[in-house]
């Protein structure tokens, strides 16, 4: 059974994340990836394994080590659906900022 795993959810876990940013500027093996943290190498096994469903990281093997590298163009899908929100909350914040700015509770 084939389960189409949430690109969200798959962000929502702190140690995905990280995955995400220790193979952002180079691909690395599942052995060098999980030597930097602190869980068994299943555990990061299975992060590996939902990252590439959602097609958040790809791979490719080289003899007998497979690679892990970041998915830029999903990359670049995600961050395109999150920027119109960005923007949204940037804007409330900005004016609330001048509000708060000219904001005198003694008047």
């Amino acid at each position: 059974m084939n389960l189409r795993r949430d690109v969200f959810q798959a962000l929502a876990d702190p140690t995905r994340r990280a995955i995400l940013l220790l193979v952002a500027s180079h691909s690395m093996t599942a052995g060098a990836i999980a030597s930097n943290f602190d869980t068994a190498r299943p555990t990061v096994s299975k992060h590996l394994q939902i990252l590439t469903e959602c097609e958040l990281l790809e791979q490719h093997q080289n003899g007998r080590e497979i690679y892990y590298y970041i998915n830029a163009k999903k990359m670049k899908e995600v961050a395109d659906f999150i920027e119109p929100f960005r923007t949204l909350w940037d804007d409330r914040f900005n004016k609330l900022e001048t509000i708060m700015k000219n904001y005198n509770p003694e008047k």
